[in-house]
């Protein structure tokens, strides 16, 4: 199936530039606590002002601090498409996130398990009018992301974001370009984890081996300025 007219593909390919999807999240397995008191709709607002092209939300509670009504209001106070980036398995998730009013949803490979499965969450995720993006760890992963249609794949360079050891390989995006342009250019590449962070990876390399975006968190969240610091990124893309 197409993503034709759905907005958040549309959104992260929509110029030449490489796109930002700057995430809300008040605390995560690893770090622990980020920024508890964080508005959720302020937030966003905040990352658009800063020139991001969508926001990432994450309505879970126990480990990640967010709440459905995050997303509900993300979507009431921005224009940016909003991805819910929870751990999506089933359909009623993927139903719940419509029902939230996502553009679209994450499906994660390793936690989805099969082809099949992923392949039917996302005609679910489209026949409700969004868009699915595929997350993939590992070259074996990208091989099953592709044979269920992935159109959009997120490289996380995590191993395991449910782990409470923060293990990130910041040159895992920058390895696995090559593997996604053999995909073709109908597929949009995203970068997640360890982005911009102290000795992370950068944006200038990510847009170098032809990724279209970025998904930024950490980086973002700790900032007391968080629009002056995603200007500041994007800047050294100029």
């Amino acid at each position: 199936m197409q993503s034709v007219g759905h907005a958040f593909k549309d959104a992260l390919t929509a110029g030449p530039e490489l796109a930002v999807i700057a995430e809300v999240k008040r605390k995560s397995p690893s770090a622990g606590e980020l920024r508890l008191e964080m508005g959720a709709a302020e937030t966003a607002a905040e990352y658009v002002r800063g020139g991001a092209s969508c926001i990432s939300v994450l309505t879970e509670g126990p480990r990640f601090g967010g709440s459905p009504e995050d997303l509900i209001a993300v979507k009431k106070a921005v224009d940016a498409p909003v991805l819910r980036k929870d751990f999506l398995t089933a359909p009623q998730h993927i139903q719940d996130a419509a029902a939230m009013g996502a553009d679209a949803v994450l499906l994660i490979v390793e936690d989805i398990g099969s082809v099949s499965a992923v392949a039917d969450l996302q005609d679910l995720a489209l026949s409700l009018g969004m868009d699915a993006l595929t997350e993939v760890r590992a070259e074996h992963d990208l091989a099953m992301a592709a044979e269920a249609g992935a159109y959009m794949i997120a490289v996380n360079q995590r191993d395991n974001p449910k782990d409470t050891r923060f293990t990130v390989d910041h040159n895992k995006a920058v390895r696995m370009a090559g593997l996604l342009a053999e995909l073709g250019p109908g597929v949009a590449t995203v970068a997640a984890s360890g982005i911009e962070t102290p000795g992370g990876t950068r944006l200038v390399d990510l847009a170098e081996v032809g990724y279209d975006a970025a998904l930024i968190g950490e980086a973002l969240v700790r900032s007391d300025s968080p629009a002056d610091r995603l200007r500041d990124m994007l800047g050294t893309l100029a």
